[in-house]
């Protein structure tokens, strides 16, 4: 469980792995908006691939990622949700936020 950061060509894309629960939703969160402060990336790409479970602390972690990201004017991606996830994802309505791939 947990988060592989890389930075490349001003790209931050953030690996998660595991379970997306309060605890490493905040600890996600953290390390990401530091990253963010530091490097000014112009894209942030959130790859879901190898989470394995996810309560609405998920959805949170995705939806403030949005809001930094929006406010910073940085562009924001979701990508390889599992299918096991999309009904939870498709229930929050970050569908309709134009950023899942």
């Amino acid at each position: 469980m947990g988060i592989n950061l890389e930075f490349f060509d001003n790209k931050l894309t953030a690996k998660i792995s595991g379970e997306i629960d309060h605890h490493s939703a905040a600890d996600f969160r953290q390390q990401i908006d530091n990253f963010i402060n530091k490097k000014k990336p112009e894209e942030i790409i959130l790859d879901f691939n190898e989470v394995s479970f996810m309560d609405t602390s998920g959805i949170g972690f995705i939806m403030g990622r949005f809001k930094t990201a929006y406010n910073l004017g940085i562009k924001l991606k979701v990508i390889n949700i599992p299918k096991k996830l999309e009904r939870l994802v498709k229930l929050s309505g970050i569908k309709n936020l134009g950023i899942l791939e």
